[in-house]
């Protein structure tokens, strides 16, 4: 590692990136192609979805996309064309977004979290020509919610859309039951457009794929109510699902069998698990919605050896009924934090290389430990600058570099960086010196290990998911009874943080706090809406300054209610 030649500032470099062993083709339509003609006939997914079992090998799976692409270039998709995908992990997940990438377009994957509200605005602000998406997820009817979106969507014996309120949007196809429209087609409908779409014209727009060229479009909440999205290139995409193999120590010898908990629509999942996984020659054991019992019988089944939760779904699934019952003997990359890893059967512990910082914005990691690091050598740290990668720790109010030891705001940059925000200049978003300056606070050692210390930002981290604040409370301030409403994260055990809705009522006004959750419910994605609904007199948040609260007093405020009664009535 390379650090600053004086040693007393904040600043520290990786080794050079060209140094980095194991790094393939650096587009994904390459990362395709390469894992497909290393790994060929052995299972890349096992989807567990409503209709079966669904196994496909690498060859297939580079089919299914194919199949996708040509159908995708019969709707218009060429070079940037942005094509929106909105499923739960389940194998035309990975058709659709690899489709994408062979056509020359952009992947946009997107939250089936989304609530109606949520929805519009990410396709407003993604302008995807393209929506392919799941029709059923729980007890969410997406073509319903689309068509009340867009009337015109309702409507029989239409082409292409065409529509003011999405002026790029051109064509929809979806999984599952068929609506009596030609507005949205069904999955054979689509694929069928693309059958007449020469099969070598996809191969070479694939390979005329610039690793410089924006491969995915992610978004991200941020310190204003509106989501972000991160646009990358492919070659930061592709990087890091390269560099994930490294860092768990994956090989084909392995033969890894990657189950998580949670979707591939956050980039985290799709560079770690699934790039890892499909690096690898492993397979993808697919569970379309997290149900604690079910996935314990899916391990089982499809002898999961490498599985990925966050801690308030470890949690459920020690807790599930049959949790003591199951064999989980296959296990053998297991964290030995989590509580799989001292389940009877599991005989193996290992130490996943959790020693890690990154962001959306860097399409993860940008400081790592590889996996068996020993404790003296990564000392609870956040780990080192990886290849290409530069880290410096800033005064978050004069942007001057730290002394060594100090802290400050940390600020990134290297060769998975964004390539910006959507609607915003890269100019705008980095500092002179083309650092990314995160929000969030830390310290470098003189051994060049980065320690986080927590978000200058006021966004809550809650079960993996960021939440921002303002969100919340743009939604609540318009509930009849409420005055002022200010939205804090609270430390919890297994969650990180919990969202916690802080209210101060008109006078004589009483709103009710189910009620409030209820309303929220309908325009907040689930995980956003607060666990707690907390009610205080005007003189209480005066505690922490009249016009503009600060956050770190009214969390403290709000850990102090919880703490003297911690099921508040209020919040149930």
């Amino acid at each position: 590692m390379d650090t600053t030649a004086a040693q007393d500032i904040s600043i520290v470099s990786g080794p050079p990136l060209d140094s980095e062993p194991g790094l393939g083709a650096l587009t994904l339509p390459g990362f395709l192609r390469e894992v497909t003609e290393l790994y060929g006939d052995r299972e890349a997914v096992a989807g567990h979805t409503g209709e079966g079992v669904v196994r496909w090998s690498y060859t297939e799976l580079w089919e299914r996309a194919m199949a996708v692409a040509r159908a995708l270039r019969a709707c218009g998709i060429g070079r940037d064309g942005r094509v929106g995908v909105l499923m739960t992990n389940r194998p035309e997940w990975l058709a659709a977004v690899f489709g994408a990438s062979l056509a020359g377009g952009v992947a946009v994957p997107l939250s089936t979290f989304s609530t109606a509200t949520e929805l519009d605005q990410l396709l407003q602000l993604s302008e995807v020509s393209v929506l392919l998406f799941e029709r059923r997820v729980l007890n969410k009817d997406f073509a319903q919610i689309l068509a009340e979106l867009e009337p015109a969507l309702g409507e029989a014996g239409l082409g292409p859309l065409r529509s003011a309120r999405y002026p790029f949007l051109r064509r929809l196809a979806m999984l599952g039951p068929a609506l009596p429209t030609a507005a949205i087609d069904t999955w054979d409908t689509f694929l069928a457009r693309g059958r007449t779409e020469p099969r070598e014209l996809v191969e070479a727009t694939a390979a005329s794929t610039r690793p410089s060229d924006t491969g995915v479009l992610f978004f991200s909440s941020g310190s204003t109510s509106a989501p972000k999205g991160v646009l990358s290139a492919h070659r930061g995409v592709t990087i890091q699902m390269w560099r994930f193999r490294r860092l768990f120590g994956f090989g084909p010898e392995d033969d890894v069998r990657a189950w998580v908990a949670n979707g591939f629509f956050w980039s985290g999942n799709f560079a770690q698990a699934l790039g890892s996984t499909l690096a690898a020659g492993g397979s993808l054991v697919l569970q379309q919605i997290f149900d604690a019992p079910e996935a314990l019988e899916l391990m089982q089944a499809e002898r999961v050896n490498f599985p990925g939760a966050w801690p308030h779904q470890w949690a459920q699934l020690e807790a599930a009924p049959n949790w003591d019952t199951v064999d989980l003997s296959a296990m053998r990359f297991v964290d030995y934090n989590t509580p799989i890893a001292h389940h009877p059967s599991v005989s193996t512990v290992w130490y996943e290389p959790g020693h890690a910082y990154g962001n959306t914005e860097t399409f993860t990691i940008t400081t790592c430990f590889p996996s068996d690091t020993p404790e003296d050598v990564h000392a609870g740290s956040s780990g080192v600058a990886l290849p290409g990668v530069t880290v410096k720790i800033v005064d978050p109010i004069t942007g001057t570099v730290t002394a060594l030891g100090e802290s400050g705001e940390i600020c990134v940059k290297g060769p998975t960086l964004m390539l910006g925000y959507l609607g915003t200049p890269l100019s705008e978003t980095l500092d002179p010196d083309g650092y990314f300056h995160t929000g969030d606070g830390g310290h470098l050692d003189a051994t060049g290990r980065l320690f986080w210390e927590g978000r200058l930002t006021d966004i809550i981290k809650t079960g993996g998911a960021n939440v921002s604040p303002l969100e919340v409370d743009e939604a609540l301030i318009g509930y009849p009874g409420v005055k002022v409403a200010r939205t804090v994260g609270v430390p919890h055990e297994t969650l990180g943080e919990v969202v916690v809705a802080c209210v101060v009522p008109h006078d004589g006004a009483t709103p009710d706090a189910a009620a409030i959750r209820s309303h929220l419910r309908e325009r907040l994605a689930s995980y956003k809406v607060p666990r707690h609904v907390l009610f205080f007199d005007e003189s209480d948040i005066a505690l922490t300054g009249s016009a503009k609260i600060k956050s770190s007093d009214l969390r403290a405020l709000a850990e102090r209610r919880l703490a003297d009664d911690p099921n508040p009535t209020a919040g149930q």
